[in-house]
């Protein structure tokens, strides 16, 4: 099997429906070759299901990151389908209702976005850890932390706590050879975003600010992205954020 991540055993969270961009990170990680294992949280079935429109079977493994005893066991779990990871996608975020109403928001609301969002992608990565060797990649995915968006509030913080997380796991997992990066990707219309109120607003932004366009219903240029990201095609880039989002972050008003 040719292709950019020929050989290379990929698991990939957050597969939720073929909207997501973990989908089409997942689709496009088996068309460049890689043997790609998912973990669903909560209705499986829905993953399983879902996991069947991939170019092939991959198993799906049940992965609640708030619950250590789901961490502790994941790399046995993982070792009865390989025996290594190359690649981690961590595709994982969730805040809750009142997390998206700024100055209301308890900080109940506030830890739990914060643990779930950012906190999971150093405890993702330190669970798989024992499976992973020099080469190997972790890629998550934000939402560009260095400016407020209208409506995103604690989920904000939350990304730019996962931003500053990327950056401190690149420098503890350098010396073992392990790259950690991000992708920030412009928004989709995916299960996800129907949680975000005020979404369509959000979105509305990348109507009129992306030079080079972006289409709301195309997951698959971000999902490139974080299969590039994976390759060895970066073998000395980490602690990155690389923008896939049609170009508004780097535009003015």
């Amino acid at each position: 099997m040719s292709g950019i991540l020929a050989g290379k055993r990929i698991l990939v969270t957050g597969v939720l429906t073929e909207s997501s961009i973990a989908f089409q990170a997942a689709k496009v990680a088996q068309n460049e070759g890689a043997e790609v294992i998912l973990t669903g949280f909560g209705r499986l079935s829905l993953v399983e299901r879902i996991a069947k429109r991939l170019p092939k079977p991959a198993p799906v493994i049940e992965l609640d990151v708030t619950n250590q005893e789901h961490l502790d066991g994941l790399a046995d779990k993982v070792r009865e389908h390989v025996d290594g990871i190359d690649g981690i996608v961590h595709s994982i975020a969730f805040g809750p209702q009142g997390a998206f109403n700024f100055l209301e928001a308890s900080w109940e609301d506030v830890s739990t976005a914060v643990q779930v969002s950012a906190y999971s992608y150093k405890s993702l990565t330190m669970a798989l850890l024992p499976l992973m060797r020099e080469g190997s990649s972790v890629v998550g995915l934000t939402f560009d932390a260095q400016i407020a968006w209208p409506k995103y509030d604690w989920m904000g913080v939350a990304k730019a706590a996962l931003e500053g997380t990327n950056r401190y796991l690149a420098r503890d997992l350098g010396p073992k050879g392990i790259r950690c990066n991000l992708v920030s990707a412009g928004p989709i219309k995916s299960m996800a975003a129907k949680s975000i109120p005020g979404f369509e607003e959000l979105a509305d932004v990348w109507n009129h600010r992306a030079p080079i366009g972006w289409d709301l219903a195309d997951p698959e240029p971000a999902g490139r992205g974080v299969v590039g990201m994976l390759s060895d095609f970066f073998p000395r880039t980490t602690g990155e954020i690389v923008h896939v989002d049609g170009g508004v972050h780097m535009m003015g008003a």
